[in-house]
């Protein structure tokens, strides 16, 4: 077993006001972000979604793993099999597979098996979870607390996203094994996320909706 190596790490510590104006001035950004499903048909750049793979990749990670693997996707003719795929298995599930307690809880949100956008957005972007890792050998290495790991991952990818002014969407068909076969992944990886990545459209709308409180998610001992 090798020694562990170390490197300074002396980020600034800047004065409290200025803390607090960043605090502020990030949560008003991010408490503008909304999931969308009415999107607009216009081009993202390549490397947008580049630098929001990136910054995810800088999510904490059990043992330092980094357990994820994000599959983007613009071919027209994937992302018409995706959208076949996925709303198969939405229809199963609305029509049958969700108990009626789960249709009155998505009854806000005003959704239903169709998804359109699936085509309609310049990006898909999968995030897969490496259940195990393998070597360059083929050798199995065992990797640890992934679903953690990869949820922070794809929090950070989010925020990225609306950061740059992008719009996404957190799309989890149910079974999701189709993307696997599509997107030909290995069979250490399995399918954690779907995210239709572009611009919202001209005319979109989205749910009204209430946010918790800070009194309502925050304890103080």
């Amino acid at each position: 077993m090798s020694e562990p190596a170390f490197i300074p790490y002396r980020p600034p510590r800047l004065p409290p006001e200025e803390m607090l104006q960043r605090a502020r001035a990030f949560y008003a950004l991010v408490n503008q972000r909304r999931s969308v499903r009415h999107f607009a048909p216009d081009p993202v750049p390549r490397e947008l979604i580049e630098l929001a793979i990136a910054a995810a990749s800088t999510a904490p990670s059990g043992a330092h793993h980094q357990p994820w693997r994000f599959v983007a996707v613009s071919d027209p003719s994937i992302k018409r099999r995706i959208r076949m795929e996925a709303e198969a298995e939405e229809k199963a599930s609305y029509l049958g597979r969700m108990s009626p307690e789960w249709l009155e809880a998505l009854a806000p949100l005003g959704t239903d098996w169709h998804k359109p956008y699936l085509e309609t957005v310049p990006w898909i972007v999968v995030a897969f979870e490496e259940v195990y890792g393998l070597s360059a050998e083929g050798r199995v290495r065992k990797n640890y607390y992934v679903k953690e790991s990869v949820g922070i991952a794809c929090g950070l990818f989010v925020t990225a996203l609306h950061v740059m002014g992008l719009a996404t969407l957190t799309h989890t068909p149910s079974p999701m094994a189709f993307l696997s076969r599509i997107l030909d992944r290995p069979e250490n990886e399995r399918p954690y996320i779907l995210f239709p990545i572009g611009y919202p459209a001209a005319d979109a709308e989205v749910p009204s909706l209430r946010r918790k409180a800070l009194d309502e998610v925050a304890v103080w001992k």
